[in-house]
């Protein structure tokens, strides 16, 4: 386990003990080692107690704990206030607003211990009666609750990439020599799914589905299967798998309509016919063979979701999209000076191994206390640091000094200028008073671009799919303020956010607005995460022309300093 998961499993012990009534002294030693260990710069698995206890932070009674979580990845107490607590109580401890004590009333006094039942209390104004509570908290609980449940059954792309490519591989081995494909909404690489779906080459269905009742890993869900459809699981995968067929003189069709949005479907492609009837009215054993016949160039599986792809194809100017290799440094990413796993030396290191050409910290600013904002002293102490590296790394790989600014309440930054204009660039962003409305959002945001120091606007409505909405953003203000004031627009590739939203980045293009897929990287592995930018960035259209880190080291030293000197 690495020392944030262990920092994470203390803390909510402490919100457990909390929620139980125990010793408050108890509760935030809990809560203060959480914090300290997530600072230490080793991993602390596997350390022995007494190496445990000469770390900051840390007495012999957590240091005992932590050796438990290191081999069982939990420990013994934890497990004992989990047994007493009823399982959605404890989610309601992740909502946020309702912190322990708030739901040990709501669950003690009030015997509420369900979702369903703290819905009712909120459609019937029972929440807002108890104490502490009121009636804009329980109108934030009740959206919460209904986001929730709007989202139930609903996974990240991220989490099943890797499962449905090897599934692929190993439907190809089973139904060989007969072709199989991934298709829906897996293949178009939607950033959210709720199944991962094949189409099997097969002229007698029957005879091909049996194959997989001889493979112990596939089990079928009889009562939403049909005779065409197989519908199950594999290896208990909690993501559900539906096959199914279509015979090769069909299979282009079959593939084609079973891969675009309904929305792509009902696109004309011709003066009368929409995409859906010239698939259905003809048999294509390909997708290439339907685009020859529409005298069309290829629509890549991820366009495929009827914004302007259809027209685009028509007038012959469908873009280039941007790949993996195409990626050459990595921006907005954070180290262990805020909040990050990693010091900049081994992030450094790794995005060596990727094989870029420069690397852009950006840690929290000041404002964001709770992740460990740096105050102008650590900057200092950063910039000395970096400096260091730079010379020791050599001419072919830089480090770019960079922050991630908070956007404070009126739109501006998080330093005063002769702090701001020490970094090379400046990813602005916003993390706190998130409940505003569309206005107040907008002008906030767009003062904060209209800040000459603001290089990158960050994750723009501050979103994290399928856990809360971002705030709402007036998309075309914001998209032409950045284009009036040359501000970068980051597609935020941590596959919880994917935002900038994918469905707004051919508006950015048209104004000319460049992006940068960042990973936002709090870790070594997060720096991966660029991929799943990628991703949604092909699905609006992204070039690497238009893309910011697929710039030489050259020319991002060049405009980066062609900035700075405005300043």
């Amino acid at each position: 386990m690495s020392n944030k998961e262990i920092a994470n499993l203390l803390k909510f012990f402490g919100k457990l003990l909390e929620l139980h009534d125990e010793n408050i002294f108890k509760v935030k030693s809990y809560a203060n080692s959480s914090y300290f260990i997530g600072k230490i710069g080793v991993p602390i698995a596997g350390l022995s107690e007494n190496e445990l206890v000469n770390l900051h932070g840390i007495g012999k009674s957590i240091a005992s704990k932590i050796i438990e979580i290191s081999t069982k990845n939990t420990f013994g107490d934890l497990q004992v206030l989990l047994e007493k607590t009823p399982i959605e109580v404890v989610k309601m401890l992740s909502i946020t607003g309702l912190g322990p004590k708030k739901v040990q009333t709501i669950w003690k006094t009030h015997q509420i211990e369900t979702i369903e039942a703290l819905k009712t209390a909120c459609e019937q104004n029972i929440l807002a009666q108890i104490k502490g509570i009121g009636e804009k908290l329980q109108e934030e609980v009740y959206e919460y609750l209904l986001f929730q449940e709007k989202s139930k059954g609903k996974y990240y792309y991220a989490d099943f990439e890797d499962f449905a490519i090897a599934l692929e591989q190993k439907l190809k081995s089973i139904f060989a020599p007969f072709q199989v494909d991934l298709i829906g909404d897996m293949r178009r690489k939607s950033e959210i799914v709720d199944k991962i779906e094949f189409l099997v080459e097969a002229e007698n269905t029957a005879f091909e589905f049996k194959k997989l009742n001889i493979e112990p890993d596939f089990v079928q869900n009889l009562a939403h299967s049909s005779p065409y459809i197989w519908r199950g699981n594999y290896k208990s995968s909690e993501l559900n798998i539906e096959i199914r067929t279509a015979k090769k003189s069909n299979y282009g069709s079959e593939m084609y309509l079973k891969t675009a949005s309904q929305l792509h479907l009902s696109q004309l492609i011709t003066e009368k016919e929409t995409v859906s009837k010239v698939l259905k009215s003809n048999s294509f054993s390909s997708e290439n063979e339907f685009f020859i016949s529409q005298n069309l160039p290829f629509i890549e599986p991820e366009l495929r979701e009827g914004y302007f792809e259809i027209e685009a194809a028509k007038n012959n100017k469908l873009p280039k999209l941007i790949c993996d290799s195409d990626i050459k440094g990595s921006f907005h990413n954070h180290s262990k000076y805020s909040d990050g796993e990693n010091t900049i030396e081994e992030m450094v290191s790794y995005c060596r191994e990727l094989g870029y050409s420069y690397f852009g910290i950006s840690d929290h600013s000041q404002t964001a206390n709770y992740a460990g904002g740096l105050k102008p002293d650590a900057i200092l102490k950063q910039h000395a640091e970096i400096d260091e590296l730079n010379d020791k790394i050599g001419p072919n790989f830089k480090i770019f000094k960079g922050i991630e600014s908070d956007i404070l309440g009126d739109g501006s930054l998080d330093y005063p200028n002769e702090i701001l204009k020490t970094f090379d660039f400046i990813v602005a962003s916003i993390h706190s008073n998130l409940k505003m409305d569309i206005q107040k959002a907008t002008e906030r945001l767009i003062k904060a671009i209209e800040n000459p120091f603001t290089t990158f606007l960050g994750h723009p409505t501050g979103r994290l799919l399928l856990r809360r909405q971002g705030y709402p953003i007036d998309y075309q203000k914001i998209i032409d303020a950045c284009a009036a004031n040359k501000v970068i627009i980051e597609i935020n590739a941590n596959p919880w956010r994917l935002d900038l939203d994918w469905r707004y980045i051919h508006y950015a293009l048209e104004k000319g607005v460049m992006l940068s897929v960042n990973p936002d990287a709090h870790e070594l592995v997060g720096l991966k995460d660029v991929h799943f930018g990628v991703c949604v960035g092909r699905k609006g259209g992204l070039t690497a022309e238009m893309n910011f880190n697929s710039k030489t080291l050259a020319d991002v030293e060049t405009y980066l300093a062609n900035r700075k000197r405005k300043f």
